[in-house]
Parts: structure tokens; sequence; C-alpha cells
């Protein structure tokens, strides 16, 4: 198992660093060395070592700075802090920006020997996970997403690159295609998989309440706060935080997010203390951000802070091929109601689920199925099953007529009721439809008496 693994050392002394490479060397390990911390970052694109050994004090640039360079570039090398004494502070440190262990000098070589073939073991569990993953991907699955599209192995290709890092991304595509999905498989296949997910939607709640979510609030700090209550960023401390429709966050709670991104510390609302947290922050999004950027709807420095990577997901009309397998999939992932046996598809109702546009993209889908597994009869879903407007191969437009005689607000409430209709539920996307702000489609919901949970 080590004869496969490379180590590089980081270690400025050489006779120090010659001793280590001869010891690694004789335990099966292939080894190199690294004078300074520069030397290193090169040996670490050209050499690629599976573990670094990494002494806190190096030239040019020390073991802190090689551990921040690479959590900056996304690099997830396990690494062991090498230190010496009166540097413990130093070495949490190194913890705190991801390193696997440290070991005071001088290093005891069994301790050494078992800890670097612990990690050859774990490495290696590690590449056959990735590799189960990737045969998975090929085979159209990859956490909850699915699809065997070319579009879609773009995708998840692109998710088992950034997945690892720690790195923002910016998940960008129409309401219902996946994102919040892809959010989370994001989660799952990193390293932080084990702390917390957590997922707030910007759109969804009143701007006065968007700041005490996210960074939490003081007892007493508005009317209503009668205790003090943490947000969305030390709840995901140590995990992933989702802010979902990032577009909708007003400029001036921007710069307030932008701080914490930069600076890893938030304080609560009435609080004079800072607090530190390790969050990986992804957004996603159903709008066109640099249009915002370029209409002061959104900062530009927060926008290249959060899109570090960039996964863009194309609407379901644009991958037919995934339909029947979507389609199969739900079925298999919904339960029928009690008593009903549903086995399949027939093939008409997969022609005209293949033919229909799709407004409301997958989430649109998943609900057809579900509707279709409570009408059926089965064992087989027929396209008598489908919804009237998926059978007529509708999804391209839509008419509804105006009696002379009717107030403005019953044709607005009408409209809007069958927008998200058409919209198959999606009020995002009908709200892009109708030409206004989600903000602003929940707005006349509430007017009308018809608002609920919102969809993304």
């Amino acid at each position: 198992m080590a004869s496969h693994k490379r180590i590089l050392v980081a270690e400025d002394d050489i006779a120090t660093g010659q001793a280590w490479s001869e010891l690694i060397a004789s335990w099966g390990f292939a080894v190199e060395i690294a004078p300074d911390g520069a030397r290193a970052l090169e040996l670490i694109d050209s050499f690629d070592p599976h573990i670094l050994l990494l002494d806190l004090r190096l030239p040019k640039k020390n073991g802190l700075e090689v551990l921040a360079e690479m959590r900056e570039r996304g690099l997830t090398i396990p690494t062991v802090m090498i230190s010496g004494e009166g540097e413990i502070a130093d070495a949490v440190q190194a913890i705190k920006l991801g390193a696997y262990d440290y070991l005071r000098k001088p290093v005891d070589p069994p301790h050494l020997r078992v800890l670097l073939g612990n990690l050859g073991a774990h490495l290696t569990a590690t590449e056959e996970n990735q590799r189960l993953r990737r045969r998975l991907a090929r085979a159209g699955e990859l956490g909850g997403l699915v699809g065997q599209s070319a579009p879609m192995r773009r995708v998840m290709t692109l998710i088992e690159q950034v997945a690892p890092s720690s790195a923002s991304v910016v998940i960008a595509g129409e309401s219902g295609t996946g994102k919040e999905v892809v959010a989370r498989t994001i989660h799952e296949l990193s390293s932080r998989r084990s702390g917390p997910y957590v997922a707030i939607n910007c759109a969804a709640l009143p701007e006065t309440l968007m700041e005490s979510e996210l960074f939490g609030h003081e007892r007493g700090s508005f009317t209503g706060a009668d205790r003090r209550r943490e947000g969305c960023f030390e709840n995901a401390d140590g995990g992933t935080l989702l802010l979902d429709e990032i577009g909708e966050m007003r400029p001036e709670l921007q710069a307030k997010l932008l701080r914490v991104l930069e600076d890893g510390r938030i304080r609560r609302l009435g609080g004079s203390a800072e607090i530190a947290v390790d969050v990986r922050v992804l957004a996603s999004t159903n709008r066109d951000l640099e249009a915002a950027i370029r209409e002061g709807r959104f900062r530009e420095d927060l926008y290249y802070r959060l899109n570090v990577f960039t996964i863009e997901l194309p609407p379901l009309a644009e991958r037919p091929d995934d339909v029947s397998m979507l389609a199969e999939h739900f079925l298999k992932s919904i339960s029928p109601p009690e008593g009903k046996a549903v086995t399949g598809i027939e093939a008409e109702a997969l022609e005209l689920m293949k033919a229909y546009r799709w407004p409301g993209n997958v989430r649109q889908l998943r609900n057809v199925i579900e509707r279709a597994l409570i009408v059926t009869r089965g064992p087989l879903i027929g396209a008598v099953d489908l919804p009237a407007d998926l059978r007529r191969g509708g999804g391209s437009g839509g008419v509804f007529e105006i009696r002379l005689g009717t107030s403005l607000d019953d044709v607005e409430r009408e409209l809007i009721k069958r927008t998200i209709e058409f919209a198959g539920g999606n009020k995002s996307r009908a709200a892009e439809i109708l030409g206004v702000s989600l903000k602003t489609l929940y707005n006349r919901l509430d007017r009308y008496g018809g608002r609920d949970q919102p969809n993304s």
C-alpha cells in the first residue's frame, strides 16, 4: 500500500530532511524534499504528493503560508505539521487551516510510521470512493443528480472537480433545475460532509429578518428579540451554507456578507463581539448576476468573491434524453398511494414527456409523476394519467380570456394564478414570465391570499 504513496517533506535543515527521507523511503514510500515553502508549492504541482510533512518554520514561505495558499487553490493534500518547542499555538492554527495533524520535534519514528500508515489506508479508501463515484456518474447518478445527457455529464464532472476544495461556488440555472440538489451533493462529496449543511432562501424572508437569520441576534436587539439566537453562519460552522437566490439580497446586506466572507468573522445583531466561523459558502441564482451588477442591484466585489467556480444547470428542455431516466427515478423514489402497485410507464406517456417543454424543469416532472401515481389505475402510468396540458404538447404557450367588465384586481389575480399553473407551480419561474421580482409576486399573492411556501 505504501509503495503507491508519494510523500513530500518540507524541511529547511538539510541533514534532518535527508534523515527523514531515508527513513520514510525505507517504509515503502516515494519521497521528495523541499528546502523552503516556495519550493514545496512547486513540488506539490510537479510531484503531486499524496501526503505532505510540513515544517512550521520555513524560509521564503512558512508552513502556515503554504497551508493558506493550498487552501486558496483548493488543494486538499493531507498535511502533517511539524512544530518545535513553543509553537503549539501555530500548530493549532495549522489545524484550523486544514492540517490533518501535527507532531512536535523531535519526531518519534514509530509514531510517524503509524500516522503515515493510517493516512495511506485512508487515502486508499478515499480513492476507491472516488472511483465508485466516477462509475456512478458514468451510469448517470451522482448524489441526488440523475442524467446521462452530455450537459449533465459536464455538470457532474464539475461537481467532482470542485467538491473536495473549499472554494465558493455559484450554482446558476432556471428554477426547478436542481440547484439545491447540486449544493447538497457538493457538501456530501467534500471533506465537510460530517459537518452541518444549512440552506437559506434569500427571497423567502422579509428584508428586516434576513440579517438576523444570517448572522443571529442578541436578546433585546430589536422588538420581539426575547432571547439570543444563532444565525445560519454559526449553525453552519464547520460545514456548508447555501445562500439560495442570492440575487434577491439587498445591497446593504451584500456589503456585510462580503466582510464575513473576507474575514471569516460574524457579529450578531445587537452584539459587540466578533465570532470566528469556518463556513464554505455556496450561492444559487436563477437571475443573471452580471446583468444585476450592471443595473446596480448586485455588488461586483461580492460576485467575484463568490464566483470562484461556476456550475450552470441546463433546463430540462435541453436534456430530453434524461426525461425517461428521471421519470423512472421518481417512479422508484415516490411511494404510490396505499394499495396501488405501479411498475412502470407506458411508451406513449414517455414520448409525450420527452416532447414537452417543461417550464418548471425537473421539479415539474417530479410533480407530474407524483400526480400520475395518484390518478393511475396501474400497473403502468399511461398518457391518460398525465396533465391535459402535457397531453396536448403544451408548455410553449397558454391563453385565458378576459371578460369585459372584469376588475383589474380580478384580471391580475387570474393572470398570476394561470402563470403559476403554466410554470408547473414554480413561483420563481412564474415571476420571470410575468416580468416582476419574486418578492413582488409574493406581495401580490399575500394581497390575494394565495401565498404558500416558495419554490426555487
